[in-house]
């Protein structure tokens, strides 16, 4: 039997945080002056492809702490073809509505297609990842909310209209870490694939049922895989968690880049400091697909807020350039997606090799 996965499936909120975060982006260009900013993007000049490095980076070391990741049974795992698969994914995840539910799933199908790796080992690898994607959040906002502390408690009520945007962001970091590192001692207790199996046979629909009892033994098997990886892997799950935290530092890398080269002068450490307010932000607004619109606008309220020269023009000029690297990325990430033979609603993992 082939497996698909439907793209069908993507829930009405997905679709209208989707339109949410396009009308915010149009709304947003309206209140700028988009020729000045289209002037000083050109102005970069051939420096220009440079800003496509640091998200570059941020992959590779995604995909070297997703590496650690893998039960040493499977085998070796190549580093490009998992780095194709990381791309995938995180194109699907970042662009489709609710795309988190439709990309995630692949990533096990496609290292099993891809990579021969047992399904029960490839969702183990998959699980641990996305709980040590958000721990190492945790440790970058932690980072961010060190560092600029009190000039966010400065800025609150310009930014947010209320005071105490400094213990927002750090309360919510501490938070994160808790909840990340308390969800990977349960998952690596072992019997966490049973539990939810058997939260799932409590749902009354019988397609689901039916395929719950087919699928019973594969819940037992990661649970196996999950258990051994922790009494073994510990070491690899915080060398993992060092590799994903400094690939969540490249989204500031890229930041200062851009600015740099617009000519604003803007301290690094203040650049973390915004970029990991931000990125926290994307975070709870999960609907809009990679923050469309509403990251836009922050970047321009701290603009604002720093009192940059032209923060209107710089603004602009920014957020075209973080919106075309992504498009370029992603245009990447899609050319794989169709190279390997998948089709939204007609995925078919049995012929990607």
């Amino acid at each position: 039997m082939q497996k698909k996965i439907s793209f069908s499936g993507t829930t009405l909120a997905g679709y209208a945080g989707l339109l949410t975060g396009i009308l915010l982006l149009v709304w947003l260009f309206l209140q700028i002056d988009l020729r000045a900013s289209l002037d000083l993007v050109i102005d970069i000049g051939w420096l220009a492809p440079l800003l496509l490095l640091p998200y570059a980076a941020l992959h590779i070391l995604e995909t070297i702490g997703w590496k650690k990741l893998f039960p040493v049974a499977t085998g070796p795992i190549a580093f490009r073809r998992l780095f194709n698969i990381q791309l995938v994914s995180e194109t699907v995840s970042m662009t489709v509505p609710a795309g988190v539910a439709v990309g995630e799933p692949l990533r096990p199908y496609l290292c099993k297609r891809f990579l021969g790796v047992p399904l029960p080992a490839a969702v183990a690898a998959v699980v641990i990842r996305k709980l040590v994607l958000g721990l190492s959040q945790g440790i970058y906002t932690l980072v961010g909310a060190l560092l600029g502390f009190f000039w966010l408690q400065e800025l609150s009520v310009q930014l947010i209209g209320i005071p105490g945007l400094g213990w927002i962001v750090l309360v919510s970091a501490l938070l994160i870490i808790a909840v990340f590192v308390v969800l990977l001692l349960m998952l690596l207790d072992g019997g966490m694939a049973c539990r939810l199996h058997g939260l799932l046979m409590a749902i009354p629909f019988t397609r689901l049922r039916r395929w719950l009892l087919r699928k019973e033994n594969s819940f037992h098997e990661t649970d196996s895989e999950l258990k051994r990886f922790g009494q073994t892997g510990v070491k690899m799950i915080v060398v993992s968690t060092i590799y994903y935290t400094f690939a969540w530092m490249m989204l500031g890398v890229e930041s200062y880049l851009i600015l740099y080269l617009l000519g604003a002068e803007v301290a690094f450490d203040k650049v973390v400091v915004l970029d990991t307010s931000l990125t926290l932000l994307r975070s709870v607004v999960f609907v809009i697909p990679s923050g469309l619109g509403i990251q836009d606008f922050g970047f321009l309220a701290f603009f604002k807020a720093l009192a940059m020269q032209d923060y209107v023009v710089v603004g602009g000029a920014f957020v075209l350039l973080r919106r075309l690297k992504e498009l370029l990325w992603y245009a990447a990430g899609y050319a794989l997606f169709l190279y390997y033979g998948i089709r939204p609603g007609t995925q078919d993992y049995t012929n990607i090799r």
